[in-house]
């Protein structure tokens, strides 16, 4: 099998300075899936992993020969687990699995995030206790490492058990003899036959417990919910940035981020936001300059506590995700060397296939709504300092709307209604997902997760949140130039001065006789690169996110 491609099919995510990733089941971190999903970084199954994929494998093969009875591999699925499945169908059994399972609808997921679902699914099955062969994860490495994405519908799973339709759509690409799937080479969508083919990756006959191992888990939901609390840090942080320059804009008083006040009441979140403020806004002469204000309004003020509490949400989603990055998610597990239970039980010491839950989604589902939540209350919070901003009664004598006198512009109204608009839809994706279940597959499956949507949905709320700080940044970029306008030797923070300087630099973005849609865009894109941080002061970023995977190590 071939993974490399020739030079005019190479992937334009092609990363051919990085090291590959090795992927074992057990030390794969936000940044390695990061730098694989966006960036094409290569990847390798480590030969350790494929020892403990061997040895697995080998135990199914041989209790697929004999009288044991082995869900998904000795039966039928879900509630035809009952049904013995004869050795000559078992086969067959792996492929129809793939093919019936194939039942996605909706427009396709963004090629980042199917990268992201086939990178975690190869992981899991890495980690040697789904019974597979280490073919299947070199065929999605292959994939991976070609540049050769399978097209899978954004709808259809319920979370459990795991991301059925989404993972079988992947299935359809890399089986042979599946009859249909679509794929993305370098671009271009195309039958999945011919993308293999061109991209010079193998199809893999299917046999007894291939099918289950590619379907059964959590993926897509974790694959999202990766990207997404890698994207809400980013946003955590560029909120503060955002907040800083509002507070310099607007004169502020700063004794409401001292460190004394913080210790009295000394929430993580809300200690690490006071300092990442105090840090920015070190330097600024306007801060503290209008005699005899004592506090400004809860949307300055407050910010530590609300960001805070929004630091914290997200720092408990990335921790749960962080375990679900190295979890393995399969039924039946295959656990070689899992010892005897507890003394009453009566366990067969022989049978290494436990059927289990693990594949279910409601730890990720949960935390993507925690998130989901935190994030709203970022952009919520970003709204009113951009309403201050731009409403003259309130900005400590700002011009109205943030518009120039000497000229006939309109300033910075309408963006702030547009704001408002992404804040109220944010608050009709805030139902929690995870508290829904629907019963299905004949009621085998009586308690689902609905995971996936709710990570779907606090990726669109981080979307709509992200859009809302760049238009407050746009806002306090515009107050600031006020500022050093009617004070010209007024000094700025030294990160808010730097980041304005970033701003001032995109191309139009400050020009009043542009649309305000471009320069929103400029400072979106911008906020979307990490690289907006290294000309700042250092930020503390949420603790989890660079934590140590916690798949055990070496």
């Amino acid at each position: 099998m071939s993974t490399h491609l020739p030079d005019p099919l190479r992937s334009p995510h092609s990363c051919p300075n990085e090291a590959p990733l090795w992927v074992d089941g057990e030390q794969l971190s936000f940044a390695g899936l990061v730098e694989v999903a966006r960036s094409g970084r290569g990847v390798a199954l480590h030969p350790e992993a494929r020892v403990r994929m061997q040895r697995s494998a080998a135990w199914v093969s041989e209790a697929g020969r004999g009288l044991r009875t082995v869900y998904g591999v000795t039966t039928g699925f879900g509630s035809l687990a009952r049904v013995n499945i004869p050795p000559e169908h078992r086969a067959l059994l792996s492929l129809n699995l793939v093919r019936s399972h194939a039942a996605g609808v909706g427009a396709p997921l963004p090629v980042p995030v199917v990268r992201a679902m086939m990178l975690l699914r190869a992981n899991a099955l890495a980690k040697g206790a789904s019974g597979c062969r280490p073919l299947l994860v070199e065929t999605l490495l292959a994939m991976l490492n070609a540049g050769l994405t399978p097209v899978v519908p954004a709808q259809g799973s319920c979370g459990s058990s795991g991301d059925l339709a989404p993972l079988a759509h992947l299935g359809l690409v890399l089986a042979e003899g599946s009859g249909g799937g679509r794929a993305v080479l370098c671009g271009v969508e195309m039958d999945a036959l011919e993308a293999m083919q061109r991209a010079g990756v193998d199809k893999v006959r299917l046999e007894a417990k291939d099918g289950l191992a590619i379907t059964n888990g959590a993926q897509l939901t974790t694959a999202i919910a990766a990207l997404a609390c890698w994207d809400a840090d980013l946003l955590i942080q560029a909120a503060e940035v955002a907040a800083a320059m509002s507070v310099d804009a607007l004169r502020g008083c700063t004794r409401a981020f001292h460190p004394a006040v913080h210790a009295q009441r000394p929430y993580p979140g809300a200690v690490t936001t006071a300092a990442n403020l105090r840090r920015l806004l070190q330097g600024s002469s306007l801060v503290d300059s209008v005699p005899g204000k004592v506090q400004d309004a809860y949307s300055l003020r407050c910010t530590p506590q609300v960001l805070g509490a929004c630091r914290d949400s997200v720092a408990f989603a990335t921790a749960q995700v962080r375990v679900e990055l190295n979890a393995a998610t399969d039924n039946p597990l295959i656990l070689m060397d899992a010892g005897p239970m507890d003394e009453g039980f009566g366990d067969d010491p022989d049978n290494r296939a436990y059927s289990a839950g693990m594949f279910h989604g409601e730890p990720v589902g949960m935390a993507m709504d925690t998130l989901k939540i935190g994030v709203a209350e970022v952009a919520s919070l970003s709204e009113r300092r951009l309403y201050r901003l731009t409403t003259g009664l309130l900005s400590q004598r700002l011009p109205p709307g943030l518009a120039r006198a000497d000229q006939p512009h309109l300033g910075l109204m309408l963006p702030q209604t547009t704001a408002a608009a992404l804040v109220s839809e944010n608050k009709a994706l805030g139902w929690p997902a995870s508290m829904d279940s629907i019963p299905t597959c004949e009621d085998q499956e009586d308690h689902v997760a609905m995971s996936t949507t709710a990570a779907r949905r606090a990726a669109r709320v981080l979307e709509n949140s992200r859009r809302v700080v760049a238009i407050e940044l746009l806002g306090a970029a515009h107050a600031l130039a006020f500022r050093r306008e009617e004070e010209p030797g007024a000094r700025l923070g030294q990160g808010t001065g730097a980041m304005l300087a970033q701003i001032e630099a995109l191309p139009g973005a400050l020009d009043v006789g542009g649309a305000p849609a471009d320069a929103i865009g400029l400072i979106d894109a911008l906020l979307l690169r990490d690289g907006w941080r290294s000309a700042l002061p250092p930020l503390q970023p949420v603790g989890a996110i660079d934590a140590q995977p916690t798949g055990g190590h070496r």
